[in-house]
């Protein structure tokens, strides 16, 4: 897997999840109707599924995607939430990124050399 196809893989594990948890909690708090919770459901499962094609041990997986996931929920915030970001959400953001990257550069799978 190149970094690219890992890169978009972990881009949409994020919205995955971001969908998911955001129509459950429009059923429970934003009085929308029970029926949120079924694709709501649907889009967490599909989450855990596309964690599964990573290709590092999970704990680096999930490290690694959380800074995606962050750079995502900014962007959702912004999109369908209507907030804009603050400069400490940009800067939060960057840190978190520059952490994924380090560790996705050190683990990342190579070829050995000859």
């Amino acid at each position: 897997m190149t970094a690219i196809s890992a890169l978009g893989l972990f881009a949409l594990t994020a919205v995955a999840e971001i969908v998911g948890c955001w129509l459950i909690l429009q059923a429970v708090s934003a009085g929308k109707p029970w029926w949120y919770w079924l694709p709501g459901t649907c889009s967490l499962l599909l989450f855990a599924w596309l964690l599964s094609f990573h290709p590092v041990a999970s704990g680096r997986v999930y490290a690694a995607y959380g800074g995606i996931y962050v750079l995502t929920a900014l962007v959702w915030l912004r999109v369908v939430d209507g907030i804009r970001p603050v400069l400490a959400d940009y800067f939060g953001a960057g840190l978190i990124l520059l952490g994924a990257l380090i560790i996705v550069a050190h683990h990342w799978p190579r070829k050995e050399a000859p």
